[in-house]
């Protein structure tokens, strides 16, 4: 029976959080469109590239496990999987922004 208080405390956090935001997303809207100001200023601005960006750094993170399941043999296997994936994972968002802005420049 106590096994079953932390998935339900969690549940209704997420949901808490859930509500909380949408509401005072709605309250937010509502009072801009009251004030007669265009409500386009909660468009995100998101790149054509996102897709490309989460490509490139999901390719390196997976890089960065391979890697540190080889380097867990010789090294401690915590501190392998940590450093390896953060290392690698940095190196895609560098080839990313690379990559993006190269693709932005020629359009």
């Amino acid at each position: 029976m106590e096994g079953i208080f932390v998935p339900l405390a969690f549940f209704l956090a997420l949901f808490a959080i859930l509500y909380v935001y949408w509401t005072t997303r709605t309250k937010e809207r509502l009072a801009l469109i009251e004030k007669g100001v265009d409500a386009s200023v909660f468009k995100s601005g998101c790149s054509k590239y996102v897709l490309v960006k989460w490509g490139i750094f999901l390719i390196f993170a997976a890089t960065g496990v391979f890697t540190a399941h080889l380097l867990s043999q010789v090294f401690n296997e915590v501190a392998a999987y940590f450093t390896m994936i953060l290392f690698f994972g940095g190196i895609g968002l560098l080839v990313a922004y690379v990559v993006t802005n190269k693709l932005e420049k020629k359009n």
